[in-house]
């Protein structure tokens, strides 16, 4: 199975956090292959900005490849299938938009721990 995580699930993941489940430490271990997407990383710099993440995006940028994991570039498809994603009414964040438009373009298991994120259907997998 190959998986995408979302950013939360990425930052518990290389910091070894106990927030990150059983459940999501066997998927990642057992997973083909694991992807980080860019638009985690641009999300950790603007939330730790503004002190919504603590967390530092020089340092995520290189834990990517320190863990083994694969970078995964934001290409125009996965921002045109943002368009094609419905609108829910308590779940507008662009960063998990974007996420949920990837893994269904490549298409890759979405591995959440955001209950909100699993309405989206599809690949998701809420651990």
């Amino acid at each position: 199975m190959r998986v995408l995580l979302d950013t939360h699930v990425f930052i518990w993941a290389v910091t070894d956090s106990r927030r990150l489940s059983k459940e999501a430490r066997k998927v990642i271990r057992e997973a083909t292959e694991v992807f980080v997407s860019a638009a985690s990383i641009w999300e950790i710099a603007i939330k730790s900005a503004i002190g919504k993440i603590k967390a530092d995006a020089d340092e995520m940028t290189r834990a990517i490849a320190a863990s083994g994991f694969v970078e995964l570039p934001i290409a125009a498809v996965h921002a045109a299938q943002v368009a094609r994603l419905p609108l829910l009414n308590d779940h507008k964040d662009p960063f998990d938009r974007l996420l949920v438009a990837q893994s269904i373009v490549e298409p890759l298991v979405l591995l959440t721990a955001d209950p909100k994120v699993a309405a989206y259907g599809g690949l998701i997998r809420t651990v």
